[in-house]
């Protein structure tokens, strides 16, 4: 869908891409990276609205240098930053923006009303967009991009600015263009917990440099530690640290609870690491949680994240930025 040769986009003072070399294939894929990665100049390039300093792009086999016009035809993009019109309803922005695609009026009318009734939106449909909330103007900015049918649509942060459940109900939307009507998605975030559950491939990079591309399997794969999360109780307040020293003393290697910060805002307790070193680690960890008078929370293995490949030296991470994390 998408192929990258040594493409390089320099301003005066910043490198916004370096080199980057990367092919992108069909489904959902996760175009992740700090504030400031190159991912927004990234999208411009390959829309052709934005020509390379140097290097090589090509969108649906289309050369972004050259035919900018048609890869516009065959693609949606759903800008970062809200760009609609406040005293014009959805359904009057997305004829017209389905008309500026090259439908008939009597196929445009008919696309958009399929396309808000899809994300959401055939009831409000009638209203200025003036007065809709972020999610709904959100789902407007989708339904523009897909109402052409185009076979790759781009979304840049699509869910900037949504609550926890607005968040979850674009991803699913997202997912869904794929699924449902085979269309494949490049969505750039920088919280890399929504490119985990949604896209199947992840593309990483880092001061506009390429860090990893691969399926989000990979990312994710199951690691050699145990999380076992438990409950305080009376007799040990901090029951953690209680089950830390006892599986200690049995012999297990606990890891610092700082390496397991990620796994505590998925529960109500308190998370260990503990290195399995077979398949008696688990009845040890399940002896001492009883033996203590604990309350198990769970006891799962520990799957990578996309978050640690920002941990490896020279990453933004490392530099001290909290939006690679």
């Amino acid at each position: 869908m998408i192929a990258t040769e040594s493409l390089s986009k320099r301003f005066p003072r910043v490198t916004a891409l370096d080199r980057l070399s990367v092919d992108i294939a069909p489904g959902v894929t996760g175009l992740v990276g700090a504030n400031g990665a190159g991912k927004s100049t990234l999208i411009k390039i390959l829309l052709g609205l934005s020509p390379a300093t140097e290097g090589r792009a090509a969108v649906l086999g289309l050369d972004v240098a050259t035919e900018g016009a048609a890869i516009r035809e065959k693609v949606g993009y759903m800008p970062e930053h809200d760009c609609l019109p406040p005293d014009v309803s959805a359904t009057e922005f997305v004829v017209h923006m389905a008309r500026m695609s090259g439908l008939p009026v009597t196929a445009a009318r008919e696309r958009t009303a399929d396309t808000l009734r899809h994300v959401g939106l055939y009831e409000e449909r009638y209203r200025p967009m003036g007065g809709y909330s972020t999610g709904m103007k959100q789902r407007v900015k989708l339904a523009q991009a897909l109402v052409h049918d185009p076979q790759l649509v781009l979304l840049d942060e699509p869910t900037n600015g949504l609550d926890p459940v607005g968040r979850d109900e674009m991803l699913g939307l997202i997912r869904r263009v794929h699924t449902d009507f085979g269309i494949s998605v490049l969505v750039t975030s920088h919280l890399l917990g929504e490119l985990e559950r949604t896209c199947d491939h992840v593309v990483v990079i880092d001061g506009g440099k390429l860090l990893r591309s691969s399926s989000t399997d990979e990312f994710t794969q199951v690691t050699g530690s145990l999380a076992v999360e438990v409950t305080d109780s009376e007799a040990y307040p901090d029951g953690t640290a209680a089950l830390g020293g006892a599986l200690a003393a049995a012999g297990l290697i606990v890891q610092p609870m700082g390496r397991a910060a990620e796994f505590a805002a998925a529960g109500s307790g308190h998370v260990l690491l503990v290195d399995v070193t077979g398949d008696d680690t688990y009845d040890t960890v399940r002896d001492a949680v009883t033996d203590l008078g604990l309350g198990l929370v769970r006891m799962e293995q520990r799957r990578h994240r996309i978050a640690e490949v920002f941990q490896t030296p020279g990453s933004a991470q490392e530099r001290g930025s909290s939006d690679a994390a």
